[in-house]
């Protein structure tokens, strides 16, 4: 491969990919660009891997998963679907299931959770969130359900939840690396951003493994 064209939703999310295809491809050619760039027809993504960051995507770009991008960016559609379809309760939550969603099935990482920064009290998001087996075994069927659903291609998902008594509900699904996937990096091995990359140019990836204890106790 020699050419990938970033569209970013935001510049944290856009260097760890590229540091993420720096580490395993150090000779491609990376291009990052902002959906303005794309929109006035500054950037012509023709002949490169697209690896969308954002939900905010141009009509006409014509990528594998933009199917799964459109029921993403609509997530009052989505939740209907996921209620009707799937029979889940829907609604806001502040918890995210990532789903590596390889060629040969899917790979569950740990949880993620927000909580208060120590020093300064802002929100920041943590990795692993401690759940109860009951908990993993309704998010898994979920998330693999939806994404079966959906046709879904390789891609790391992150499947953003809320709890409900002895239930979890589904908020909304991001079909990328979101904001959240940041506190994978120096805790789990290989980090969200790297699987990714690794899903779209289909790389093997046989195992995910936290190295950090850190994380946050629901």
């Amino acid at each position: 491969m020699s050419k990938v064209l970033i569209v970013a939703g935001d510049a944290q999310g856009a260097a760890s990919i590229e540091a993420a295809i720096a580490q395993s491809h150090p000779l491609t050619e990376v291009n990052i660009c902002g959906v303005s760039q794309l929109n006035s027809g500054a950037i012509a993504p023709g002949g490169a891997i697209i690896c969308p960051l954002t939900l905010d995507l141009p009509p006409d770009l014509v990528f594998p998963g933009q199917d799964v991008f459109r029921f993403c960016r609509n997530v009052s559609a989505a939740r209907d679907r996921v209620a009707e379809t799937l029979q889940v309760p829907v609604g806001e939550g502040s918890f995210w299931l990532p789903v590596v969603y390889t060629a040969k099935g899917p790979l569950y990482a740990e949880a993620i959770g927000a909580a208060p920064d120590k020093l300064s009290g802002e929100l920041s998001y943590r990795q692993p969130l401690h759940l109860s087996d009951v908990w993993r075994q309704q998010l898994y069927e979920l998330a693999f359900g939806l994404l079966n659903l959906l046709n879904a291609p390789p891609a790391t998902y992150l499947m953003q939840f809320g709890f409900l008594g002895e239930r979890i509900f589904f908020d909304r699904l991001w079909p990328f690396p979101a904001a959240p996937a940041i506190a994978s990096v120096g805790v789990q091995v290989p980090d969200l951003f790297v699987c990714h990359w690794y899903c779209l140019t289909n790389t093997p990836i046989y195992d995910l493994q936290i190295i950090s204890s850190s994380g946050v106790d629901l």
